[in-house]
């Protein structure tokens, strides 16, 4: 079911209730109406019968003949205010008791005109004439009273159900809008958490069945968009690898072209002027050719490192303890160059699974590229952290040298590329690129013209790889 239906679906119940509520509240309230104007005809009539009832009085003790009258003149407005309000009255009360109201009337009516004939003010037609009379008054007060009790009884009632009908309303709404709420929070989760994956390089899929609302049609797109970026990255990393073969291929001819130039030259000088070379002048130019031949062994060989990378020998290793056997091999550059160590490391940070020389090979690679960046002495700044959020350890490695151009930063772990001139080969940091990506780790660097370079390195913590676990298992 769409949002759009679910909340349409919970709009139409809670006024399916308010309208029950208020059907209920309609219905109540004509009951009480009725009963109310029972209540007003009651006492009119009460009025009437205890009117007949003094002009009873008046005639029997006072003799008053035209007492008869006024009784009679009282039963006839009584008799037709009664058939005039009778569908009021048996809506109140019911037929049984108008029949019952009505049938003490007639007879206290014969009553009266059989006296008002006779006029004859016998003892025995008197107290009949009183009991029926205050038969009639007992019994219109008696309903009057027990017709404002139900008043009561129904405007309680009402109120009661008025109000737990409330509170039942207010609590299914809480409950029916927290469900959809939470089945929509799940769905968005899962987005969330889909997009966020994305965001990080993980074209992973939300499996499962996708709900029939607009939720779902979002985590279909987003999987669809998950496919083709997964797709559309293949294809940059194929275009990114051809170009560094590209940019490779160039760099490895620039760079053995010239030792190879230079040797060329030495044999071909040393082939001229070989009859007139003494013993120390051949050697020179032997050692001149060794010279150039191990720059060549040293390119082939840091080639051979990143493209074929040694077999790793993983194990545990406590990153503050790897920190400070590097200091151990830099100490002397640092204290050539006149260049302060400050440390910032973390305490109980979580071990981490990796080959210790080669994590070594790149720290000292970063650690001497900043120490030759401030040629003019400076502060090299070493620290390590842990990050809860992604279970990772990063080491910090900053310098206030020279910076690095903005227009440099995207190419500095491209292979040849260097910012040194001459004196750098342009493959340190492309050997330690790889390195770490292939401890699955990340290299991420900041920098300012003038105000130094900082370099961060990002490596899972053991636990965090399930190869570190399985191997201590």
């Amino acid at each position: 079911m769409k949002i759009e239906h679910k909340i349409y679906l919970s709009n139409a119940v809670h006024i399916v209730l308010i309208v029950l509520i208020g059907m209920f509240a309609l219905q109540n309230l004509n009951e009480i109406l009725t009963k109310f104007r029972f209540t007003v005809i009651a006492e009119g009539l009460n009025a009437n019968f205890l009117e007949m009832r003094l002009a009873e009085k008046n005639y029997f003790l006072y003799g008053d003949d035209s007492a008869l009258d006024n009784i009679r003149t009282r039963i006839n407005q009584t008799s037709e205010t009664l058939l005039q309000v009778r569908p009021d009255i048996i809506r109140a009360v019911g037929s049984e008791k108008y029949t019952t109201l009505q049938g003490h009337l007639h007879t206290y009516a014969q009553l009266v005109d059989s006296i008002n004939n006779t006029k004859h003010r016998d003892a025995t037609v008197q107290k009949k004439l009183r009991e029926v009379g205050q038969s009639l008054k007992t019994f219109s007060e008696d309903i009057t009273a027990l017709e404002s009790d139900r008043i009561g009884a129904i405007i309680v009632r009402s109120k009661n159900i008025l109000l737990y009908s409330f509170w039942a309303v207010v609590l299914f709404a809480f409950l029916f809008s927290n469900l959809i709420v939470r089945n929509i929070g799940q769905s968005l989760r899962k987005v969330v958490n889909l997009t966020r994956a994305i965001s990080e390089g993980n074209y992973r899929k939300i499996e499962a069945k996708p709900s029939n609302d607009e939720i779902g049609a979002v985590i279909s797109a987003i999987n669809s968009m998950a496919e083709e970026l997964q797709r559309r990255e293949k294809e940059i990393v194929q275009s990114k690898r051809l170009a560094s073969i590209g940019v490779l291929v160039a760099g490895v001819a620039h760079e053995l072209n010239n030792p190879l130039n230079n040797i060329s030259m030495l044999a071909q000088t040393y082939a001229e002027v070989y009859d007139g070379l003494g013993k120390e002048d051949r050697i020179s130019f032997m050692e001149r050719v060794d010279e150039e031949t191990e720059r060549l062994r040293v390119i082939i060989h840091n080639l051979l490192d990143y493209a074929k990378p040694k077999e790793q020998h993983l194990a545990r290793a406590d990153t503050n303890q790897v920190i400070q056997k590097i200091l151990a091999l830099v100490k002397n550059m640092l204290d050539i160059s006149n260049i302060k160590i400050k440390l910032t490391l973390a305490e109980d940070l979580p071990d981490i699974y990796i080959d210790e020389h080669q994590i070594q090979q790149v720290l000292v690679n970063m650690a001497t590229n900043a120490i030759q960046a401030m040629d003019k002495g400076g502060e090299l700044r070493i620290g390590s952290r842990y990050v809860p959020d992604k279970d990772e350890i990063e080491i910090e490695i900053g310098d206030k040298g020279k910076g690095i151009a903005p227009e440099f930063l995207d190419h500095i772990f491209d292979p040849f590329f260097t910012t040194k001139g001459e004196s750098g080969t342009g493959l340190g940091l492309w050997v330690s690129y790889g390195i770490i990506k292939n401890h699955q780790g990340n290299i991420r660097v900041t920098s300012q013209i003038g105000i130094g370079t900082t370099f961060i390195i990002t490596l899972p913590s053991c636990k965090k790889l399930k190869r570190c676990m399985d191997d201590e298992a």
